[in-house]
């Protein structure tokens, strides 16, 4: 097995799927990334078992072939080298590969190739084409309020929601919950799919920011995104995700519209001064004022700040994570937003003040109970 390739073009496909490998995998071959030769075309894979990615690209060859290449040290030596044409010549019962360029030659071991997990076939799949930049605006909008709790898996992936005349995204740990409406998608048949974290970050480091379209096919158990030349299987979380709309249509009568990079700035210097296990900070809204205080009593440490605002509704005082609510309001694409409270042991929504007619975005944020004597 022998071919030459480009080092610039074979390190960019190579970072393309890297993302697959872990680093704390229980098989050794899965530290390697598979390289098949089929014609003219070099076609690489890499997998956790979990995730499986697939690209290729072209090179000079004459015969096919297989071999599992060290992920690590291939991708040091390509990092380290000039762009420029290098020939692999490798060594199939062996397993030996020399690397040759203008001014050296490397020497590595490889594995067996067919000892290496074969690429994921999904059956009975069901499928929707999705512009890529919604995905990454999907991903972008509610990957940071996923669940990390493995003993909740239902809350550790992202749910979507094929519907009627709408697809929904929705991610929540408990505390919070985040959703994303899309309108005017073309759906054939109402589903669902709940996507691991790990995938949509993979997603999202792969995703183009056009409106490229995304073919995407899934199946009970797995799901195919096909990006260009880049394939990439995933298996989904086999939980049942919480009913969501049993909370997401709370009376919220009290409204406050927040500047929201005033409010960003002042939360995370009152943050400093928060109980660092809550980052609880406080916000009572009286007429035109909302005053936040953030104190850690066991330190005596304590932060007031207080800002203007435009409010409609009773004067009242709630509790929210600080962490939380600056997380969402980083997020929000227009200079305010809606705070909608009813009580301080009620969850709090926060919504853009504009919203495109394509789209809808929704936060929900679960207040820590203060004593208001």
């Amino acid at each position: 097995m022998k071919f030459i390739v480009n080092t610039a073009q074979l390190l960019k496909k190579l970072q393309q799927i890297s993302g697959a490998i872990s680093s704390r995998s229980t098989l050794p071959i899965l530290d390697y990334f598979l390289f098949e030769i089929d014609g003219k075309r070099l076609q690489l894979t890499s997998s956790d078992l979990e995730i499986s990615m697939r690209t290729s690209l072209e090179v000079e060859a004459r015969e096919p072939g297989r071999i599992a290449v060290p992920s690590r040290m291939i991708l040091d030596t390509l990092k380290s080298l000039s762009e420029q044409p290098v020939t692999f010549d490798i060594n199939e019962q062996t397993r030996q590969i020399e690397i040759t360029t203008d001014t050296g030659k490397y020497k590595i071991v490889g594995e067996n190739g067919s000892d290496y997990p074969k690429f994921p076939v999904i059956e009975d799949t069901s499928a929707i084409t999705l512009p890529a930049n919604l995905l990454t605006q999907a991903i972008y909008n509610t990957i940071f309020s996923i669940g990390q709790d493995d003993l909740r898996p239902g809350m550790t992936g992202l749910y979507m929601q094929l519907m009627e005349k709408e697809l929904r995204f929705v991610a929540t740990d408990g505390n919070r919950l985040v959703m994303y409406k899309s309108f005017g998608i073309a759906i054939e048949k109402e589903d669902n799919v709940l996507l691991p974290r790990k995938l949509l970050n993979l997603l999202k480091n792969s995703l183009p920011s056009t409106e490229e379209p995304i073919a995407i096919e899934y199946s009970k158990l797995n799901v195919r995104f096909v990006i260009d030349d880049l394939e990439i299987v995933g298996r989904l979380i086999d939980e049942r995700f919480p009913d969501y709309r049993a909370v997401v249509s709370p009376e919220t009568p009290n409204k406050l519209t927040l500047d929201c990079e005033k409010m960003l700035r002042t939360l995370k210097r009152t943050m400093i001064y928060a109980n660092k296990t809550t980052n609880q900070v406080r916000l009572k809204i009286t007429g035109d004022n909302v005053q936040v205080k953030a104190e850690d009593t066991l330190y005596n440490n304590e932060a007031v700040e207080t800002i203007k605002c435009d409010y409609d509704g009773e004067d009242m005082e709630i509790g929210f994570n600080a962490r939380y609510l600056i997380e969402m309001l980083s997020i929000v694409e227009t200079p305010e937003a809606v705070l909608s409270m009813s009580e301080h042991n009620r969850p709090g929504v926060l919504t853009p003040t504009q919203q495109g007619n394509d789209e809808e975005l929704m936060m929900l944020l679960m207040p820590i109970v203060i004593n208001l004597n």
